[in-house]
């Protein structure tokens, strides 16, 4: 549960996020998919209710504990900082001190380690496109900002990462490299939670699509059982939702 004053964001809402699988969370504007994400990750503390991770009980009092648990997000916006290099991006919060007295008192950077491990990073999710890995991140198109963020997230995700309309503003071109490394991080054994409004890449994705209306869960479906059209009108309350299937055991 979640209010703000008069306003209910979260109503008795369920959730549940299996091993190695995407996750599509749909709803309309308003609906409260961003309020219950934002509890997941620690941006938003619940008023009642709990969040169990591996079953045990998470009390997250903001995103840096999630993300120290290995809760990864992908935002929108990318939470970015365009003049910093794509490595200074990726260690952002995190930097790797250098080893004895100069990590130690003087507190300098080991540039070299995480040029290194963002490169290689990069060319894992077949990335290393760019120029250099120094290269400010304001000189990089749409598609390959994002392929950053969504590599940052998958070098440090051990749970699972959220990622927030991913592909929401770019072209054709790179919401298909997005896509591709959706499946790529998912191949790798992490789970994924997407937020979009992009049926079709809803549907061509996820393995199971959690339908939010007013504040709760209304159902869960799998693509291959249902069209794009039912899931809008289970969305809307055009059509009757079906049961929630249980989770395997």
């Amino acid at each position: 549960m979640k209010r703000y004053g008069h306003v209910t964001a979260i109503d008795h809402s369920d959730f549940e996020l299996r091993k190695g699988e995407i996750l599509a969370v749909i709803g309309d504007n308003g609906a409260g998919k961003s309020s219950i994400v934002k509890a997941i990750c620690g941006a938003v503390i619940p008023d009642e209710g709990e969040i169990l991770i591996e079953g045990k009980r998470a009390n997250f009092t903001s995103p840096m504990e999630a993300r120290n648990m290995g809760i990864e997000i992908v935002y929108q916006n990318l939470a970015m900082s365009p003049a910093l290099s794509i490595a200074d991006n990726m260690f952002m919060g995190r930097e790797i001190r250098r080893e004895g007295w100069r990590g130690d008192w003087l507190r300098m950077l080991d540039k070299k380690k995480m040029e290194q491990f963002a490169r290689d990073k990069l060319t894992e999710l077949g990335l290393m496109t760019v120029q250099s890995i120094n290269q400010a991140v304001e000189t990089l198109s749409g598609g390959q900002r994002q392929g950053v963020a969504v590599a940052r997230a998958a070098a440090f995700a051990t749970k699972f990462i959220i990622m927030d309309e991913p592909t929401a503003a770019l072209g054709v071109k790179e919401s298909r490299k997005v896509l591709e490394l959706i499946q790529d991080v998912r191949s790798r054994g992490i789970p994924i939670i997407l937020i979009s409004h992009n049926m079709p890449h809803v549907f061509e994705v996820a393995d199971r699509i959690h339908i939010h209306r007013l504040g709760k869960r209304l159902t869960t479906i799998k693509p291959g059982d249902y069209s794009m059209s039912d899931a809008v009108a289970f969305m809307t309350g055009a059509k009757e939702p079906p049961e929630i299937e249980a989770a395997n055991a």
